[in-house]
């Protein structure tokens, strides 16, 4: 399932336009960044819990060459799920 069609799913789910959920889905992405950006993380119970994690920097091999590569360090979202939220997939 693509982006257009989660968010016809979204729409039809809500009962709103498909622009109205797609404007909404874009807030939450938009919010849960900003959030995220300030150092913060974000805690939907039932749901997922949402956060940025420090990447060591390492080094890595170009496949197509075979070049040892320097990786640098980075930040990296991470979203955790709620054992209840994983249950609904384990019935």
């Amino acid at each position: 399932m693509n982006k257009s069609e989660f968010v016809r799913a979204y729409a039809d789910k809500l009962g709103v336009t498909i622009r109205e959920a797609e404007t909404n889905l874009m807030a939450f992405k938009e919010t849960l960044t900003d959030v995220l950006t300030t150092g913060d993380y974000v805690h939907i119970s039932g749901f997922a819990t949402f956060e940025l994690r420090d990447k060591n920097g390492r080094q890595g091999i170009n496949p197509k060459t075979g070049d040892k590569v320097d990786i640098p360090s980075c930040k990296s979202p991470v979203a955790k799920f709620s054992k209840s939220y994983k249950d609904c997939f384990n019935k």
